[in-house]
């Protein structure tokens, strides 16, 4: 297995936390890389709000001294506002790699025209890439993306040739639709058809790494390049661990008991208080995650209520220490985590569909600050 190249980077393993709103703040990602190697991506930030210089959006990108390389995620639908958020990124020095969403599926992004609506208009994405890549100095940029809208409108394959041709240094392919969201099976092969049709620059596999041993499987059927993970290390950050063991060739597995997985949320809360300068609003925060830490373990409804509803440090500890230190890691959790419900239909523009070349104009109201998809 070799290093994953992005330009002048070289990460190892090839192994990328994919952003995700709301969850892959600094706090997070110290978490995750303090377990192995690899890209970790910060939160999902919006090219206007960016070049707007929206205080909030200012105060997302927070990267620890130590984290190199600094990766962030751009999402955009304007060709010149992509471009000039981009230039401020390289020469504010704001990261060291720029990853481009065109992934969301999420309906109030997708009715206007964005996220993963957005390659289907083939020539809108080229000039969005073109954009970024001339603006971007020596970092390298890349993009994430799904398959297409539907079945019958898969874009993924015309969306990486044209990657390639406007200099973008990898692609990273979610093997699902806009239609699917996050429900059903990812669809490796198309990973693998991407990766055969898209020979210049590294191809990265998304969707349904629940494990590090799946992660190793989509490599072997794939061919890809490096795997993205998301949902599978919700509540999870040894994940990452387990990801750089079987890199390196090891068959090791994190398994911790519930005593060290109740060490790993106080700290986690701890440092959310540390990076909001407000407690309430760290442990607050902190909730969405209690779940995904005690999935499987067997854990009373009242105690995980009151988990789920701290409003203190202290408050989060004294339930904490009520958890059964002993207790072993459940069988069975290497399974889907977060929403998996496909949708019904996709919400598009009128006559969106029309004409995958002409160049579209997509409204600011399309970039959101949701899901990375």
């Amino acid at each position: 297995m070799e290093s994953l190249k992005l330009g002048p980077l070289e990460v190892w393993p090839p192994v990328v936390l994919a952003p995700m709103a709301g969850i892959t703040n600094a706090p997070f990602r110290t978490l995750c890389r303090e377990q192995g190697g690899g890209l970790f991506v910060c939160e999902m930030i919006t090219t206007r709000a960016l070049v707007e210089r929206n205080a909030k959006t200012l105060k997302m990108i927070r990267f620890d001294p130590g984290e190199k390389p600094r990766s962030l995620q751009l999402y955009g639908v304007d060709p010149v506002t992509v471009g000039r958020a981009v230039r401020m990124i390289a020469d504010e020095d704001l990261a060291d790699h720029v990853d481009l969403n065109f992934g969301c599926p999420v309906p109030k992004v997708t009715r206007r025209g964005g996220g993963s609506a957005l390659p289907y208009k083939r020539n809108l994405l080229r000039a969005i890439l073109r954009e970024a890549v001339r603006n971007a100095g020596t970092l390298p940029v890349t993009m994430k993306m799904r398959k297409g809208i539907d079945d019958g409108h898969l874009t993924y394959l015309d969306a990486g040739r044209i990657a390639v041709q406007e200099g973008v240094s990898a692609i990273a392919l979610h093997g699902r639709t806009a239609l699917q969201h996050y429900g059903g099976t990812a669809d490796w092969e198309a990973i693998a058809r991407l990766k055969e049709a898209v020979t210049e620059i590294p191809v990265l596999g998304n969707g349904d790494i629940w494990s590090a041993d799946d992660a190793m499987r989509m490599m072997a059927e794939t061919g890809c390049d490096g795997v993205v993970v998301g949902r599978g290390c919700l509540g999870r950050p040894w994940l990452f661990a387990d990801l750089a063991a079987a890199c390196e060739g090891g068959g090791e597995r994190a398994r911790p008991r519930l005593g060290e997985v109740a060490a790993t949320m106080d700290r986690h809360a701890t440092l959310l208080a540390e990076c909001f300068d407000s407690e309430r609003h760290a442990v607050a925060d902190f909730r969405k995650h209690v779940g995904w830490y005690l999935k499987g373990f067997t854990v009373g409804a009242d105690l995980r209520r009151r988990l789920a509803t701290s409003d203190t440090l202290a408050e989060l500890r004294e339930g904490l220490a009520e958890l059964d230190p002993a207790q072993p890691w459940p069988e069975g959790v290497d399974a889907p985590r977060g929403k998996t419900n496909p949708r019904d239909r996709v919400h598009l523009p009128a006559g969106w569909l029309d004409d995958p070349y002409d160049l579209a104009v997509v409204g600011a109201d399309a970039e959101l600050d949701t899901s990375g998809g």
